[in-house]
């Protein structure tokens, strides 16, 4: 770069699809066919999307919270929905560094390895040894000599992954009906204190994800493992290790399938039946009819991805230049396509892409039947 340019970084939030609880953030109680940009965002470093909720971290790392609060899950000491973005003011003495949304609650995790979590707890989902609900985020007691580094929210369950000495731990708390705590091959109905998923103390594992009726963790070295509710398959008690001859960079879970994006910038499916290319049948796992199978996605050859997102039913990418598709669930308008029809294929999203900027990157997340993109470019100027 010349001395005499400066780079001007900009951020747009985007959002579109199920909004009748206030979850779009756009302060309007209704459902959105086509990307609404929301002025009253402040800048996001992350961004979780749950039932019909959102939980968002400011780079100063302090919550946000907005959309359906009926179970207390957005933090704020009632049981009221919030239309526009609001500050989770117990927390605000807290350097808060991840957090996760589910189905209706909550969960955040502080700098110093700490664990608070709010909303609905009738399945012991907040980990806090009872089946009550809080509608403010409460302190997860069972970890507070261990550091926790990351949670993740399902329907009626939650994971976390917790550094240590010998290595990260997977814990898993809430409904285990459908195998998804990851604790025991044998039928768990809940618990309501963490307990230790089963099958991953040799594995180094460094994220974490949730929704629905699943659980999956990532390893460093790109190796998926899935558990809970079979895609297509038998439930699945303790994870099971997803094989296939790519490494996995990230991974999105939805009600019926799961997405995987390569290091090669490819999008394979697990599961479901929208969007799999059902010409080349690529199938990248054995053909055991109790294994998931790992598809490649119709009509994206030559289109490198750099992120995925699925709500329960909807899928979504983001390409290494900024541009977003959609495709499946779209009854919501959750596909921002303009009308409620279902894709059986990615559809590109019309977000007014403007090709004067330099550099485009959109990040992509998805609740239920929501979808929020956060859009960043930045341009040269002399």
């Amino acid at each position: 770069m010349e001395e005499n340019e400066r780079v001007e970084e900009n951020e747009e939030i985007w959002s579109w699809g199920a909004g009748t609880e206030g979850q779009l953030g756009t302060g309007k109680l209704q459902d959105e066919y086509i990307p609404q940009l929301i002025p009253v965002l402040p800048k996001l470093s992350f961004l979780s999307c749950g039932g019909a909720h959102v939980v968002a971290l400011t780079p100063d790392k302090k919550v946000l919270t907005w959309g359906r609060g009926t179970s207390g899950q957005l933090g704020h000491g009632n049981l009221v929905n919030s239309l526009e973005p609001k500050s989770v003011d117990v927390l605000g003495d807290l350097n808060i560094t991840h957090v996760s949304a589910g189905w209706n609650h909550s969960g955040f995790v502080t700098e110093s390895g700490q664990l608070f979590t709010c909303g609905d707890g009738s399945f012991g989902q907040l980990g806090l040894g009872d089946y009550e609900s809080h509608s403010s985020p409460m302190k997860v007691t069972h970890f507070a000599s261990r550091h926790v580094e990351q949670i993740a929210c399902g329907m009626r369950h939650s994971i976390a992954l917790l550094k240590g000495e010998r290595g990260n731990q997977v814990y898993g708390f809430g409904s285990g009906k459908r195998g998804q705590l990851g604790i025991s091959n044998e039928k768990v109905k809940s618990v309501n204190l963490p307990h230790s998923v089963c099958g991953l103390n040799e594995v180094n594992v460094n994220s974490i994800i949730a929704n629905g009726d699943h659980s999956a963790a990532l390893s460093a070295d790109g190796h998926l493992y899935t558990w809970g509710r079979g895609f297509g398959t038998p439930d699945v008690g303790c994870p099971s290790h997803v094989i296939s001859p790519f490494s996995v960079m990230q991974a999105a879970l939805g009600w019926n399938h799961a997405l995987v994006l390569t290091d090669e910038g490819e999008v394979l499916m697990l599961g479901g039946h929208h969007a799999v290319n059902n010409t080349l049948k690529e199938i990248l796992m054995k053909q055991d009819p109790n294994e998931a199978r790992v598809e490649k996605i119709a009509d994206l050859n030559g289109i490198k991805a750099v992120g995925v997102a699925s709500g329960s039913e909807h899928s979504v990418l983001t390409t290494e230049n900024g541009v977003v598709m959609t495709w499946g669930w779209g009854e919501h308008g959750q596909l921002g396509l303009g009308d409620t029809s279902d894709q059986t294929s990615p559809q590109v999203v019309n977000m007014g892409q403007n090709g004067s900027h330099e550099y485009i990157t959109s990040k992509v997340h998805c609740g239920s039947g929501f979808t929020f993109v956060v859009r960043s470019w930045s341009d040269k100027q002399p």
